[in-house]
């Protein structure tokens, strides 16, 4: 099984540039540094590590600013693309058993009523379980979960992002919830206290 792969704009290297150097660096700046935050954020979440997340953050821009001649669009979505992609080569070389068992292909359509008691029980989940419960999801739940709750990209924007179709980023969102849901009422059983009869 292999990571995900980037798709370089131009098979030859980068794509060059138009402008000086001085309004290059000006524009890719304007664009695309400040969504450092949601990059890091994304890459946190996904190698689970606030030092391999920096590592990883800081490859995807140096390989974002050398691609740069390539954006089409919103650079926020283009960016956190290179950052996904970089976080699944990254654990393919150095965490090769945290990508076990991650299918791109895997689709379930099951939508969850977002009132339903999973999700008012989730919500209702203490910050430090929550995190624990997302960082133990699967990696292609957890970042359409990060994409789409932390973040606050559409579905279009993480279809982008994740290279995926759209009702694949909706079932995977949706089995997300679902397996949050099931860790939460899990944690929350765990930590009410047993009264004995």
């Amino acid at each position: 099984m292999t990571a995900p792969e980037y798709h370089e704009p131009h098979s030859g290297g980068p794509a060059p540039l138009e402008g000086t150097l001085s309004e290059q660096k000006e524009r890719f700046e304007r664009l695309v540094l400040p969504h450092l935050d949601a990059a890091y954020n994304l890459a946190r979440w996904i190698t689970r590590n606030d030092h391999d997340a920096q590592d990883v953050v800081q490859e995807a821009v140096l390989r974002a600013y050398r691609f740069f001649g390539g954006l089409r669009g919103e650079a926020r979505p283009w960016l956190l693309a290179i950052v996904r992609n970089s976080c699944f080569t990254w654990l393919q070389i150095n965490r090769p058993a945290d990508m076990a068992g991650f299918d791109d292909r895997v689709i379930e359509l099951h939508p969850m009523d977002e009132e339903s008691p999973e999700v008012l029980a989730m919500r209702s989940l203490d910050r430090r379980m929550l995190n624990e419960a997302i960082a133990a999801l699967p990696t292609q739940f957890r970042e359409v979960l990060i994409l789409r709750e932390l973040e606050d990209l559409s579905y279009k924007e993480i279809a982008r992002v994740i290279d995926a179709p759209i009702g694949t980023v909706m079932s995977r969102l949706a089995r997300a919830r679902r397996l949050l849901a099931e860790s939460a009422r899990v944690i929350s059983n765990a930590s009410v206290p047993q009264v004995n009869k």
